[in-house]
């Protein structure tokens, strides 16, 4: 792809409106040559690069026929947020490990068999799998527990349970879902880091308990305020995560037990950015520094990322 002047950022949304709306009118407001605009295609070619040198990925997560255009998109070039092939690879189960390799503190985590299986799946398919020891996995994590999908967001699918009567019930209405069982934290603080650019963060208190406008806006009510020992504890582990991870746009959770804080929830490579979630103070840095992400790198000629990258060198 040949880059220049007239530099287009291409956004896939869904029905969000604040931050895409901000994000255009911000960037045109830095007069650095560089467009903003909504993303468009109806029935892309393999063999056509896509028009942008950027394209910011908020909703391939639940229209899946963004996924190949992007990883397209990347094979010709483009900048693409966030990573194509590690967004659909990532899952929870993963994270945790990776989270926990990096040194972080994690909650225990453990992958269950599928509950249901498609008609293609017999009981030869399942040789591999052993028995459940249910008794022995409410030992190691206890009561209340999370069983969680390995990949999603948005709380679908997830049940906080408190028995083993509760546990069964919820693991039996998971059908074909591959799920998670994580220990709950009894945490006296909450965090969620907004993270950009694999460089900036910033971190504040957030409140799952509250009402969703409310999680940001109301936290200090709820809970004791950051110190400046914990505070700069998790921007480095937000930033740590973030960029084991190679995305640009992300949030991570803490829940803090004990003074500890724990990695909970990292996998969210299409945060919300809404400003009635965010509030104005956090809806603006978070417009700005992505506002200055993708003036970078629509300007910078794409790195040596990818596993064809050498090979396509001066390929015509």
């Amino acid at each position: 792809m040949v880059r220049g002047k007239g530099m287009r950022v291409g956004l896939l949304v869904g029905r969000e409106k604040s931050f895409p709306e901000a994000l255009i009118a911000d960037v045109a407001s830095r007069h650095a040559g560089v467009t903003v605009e909504y993303a468009e295609l109806s029935a892309p070619s393999a063999l056509e690069a896509p028009p942008y040198d950027v394209l910011v990925d908020r909703i391939s997560h639940e229209v899946t026929v963004y996924q190949p255009y992007l990883k397209l998109a990347a094979l010709y070039g483009t900048r693409v947020v966030n990573n194509p092939f590690w967004r659909i690879a990532d899952d929870k189960f993963f994270n945790a490990g990776l989270a926990s390799r990096l040194g972080l503190a994690v909650p225990k985590t453990l992958l269950l068999p599928q509950k249901a299986y498609g008609p293609d799946v017999n009981s030869e398919s399942l040789r591999n799998l052993r028995y459940v020891d249910w008794e022995e996995i409410a030992r190691k994590l206890g009561f209340p527990m999370y069983l969680k999908p390995h990949w999603g967001g948005g709380w679908k699918s997830v049940s906080r349970v408190t028995d083993m009567s509760e546990l069964m019930a919820a693991y039996d209405k998971s059908d074909q879902l591959t799920m998670i069982l994580q220990e709950d934290i009894h945490w006296t603080q909450y965090l969620r880091c907004l993270v950009i650019g694999q460089r900036d963060v910033r971190p504040a208190l957030w409140d799952p308990r509250l009402p969703h406008a409310e999680r940001y806006k109301r936290a200090h009510e709820t809970m004791p305020r950051m110190s400046v020992e914990l505070t700069a504890l998790v921007m480095e582990g937000a930033l740590k995560i973030t960029q084991a991870l190679g995305y640009d746009m992300n949030t991570v959770e803490f829940a803090v037990r004990d003074g500890v804080p724990y990695a909970i929830d990292f996998m969210n490579s299409a945060p919300d950015f809404d400003i009635a979630s965010l509030g104005q103070a956090h809806f603006d840095w978070v417009v700005g520094r992505m506002g200055e992400l993708v003036i970078d790198l629509a300007k910078t000629p794409t790195a040596h990322r990818y596993r064809w990258d050498d090979l396509l060198r001066g390929a015509h």
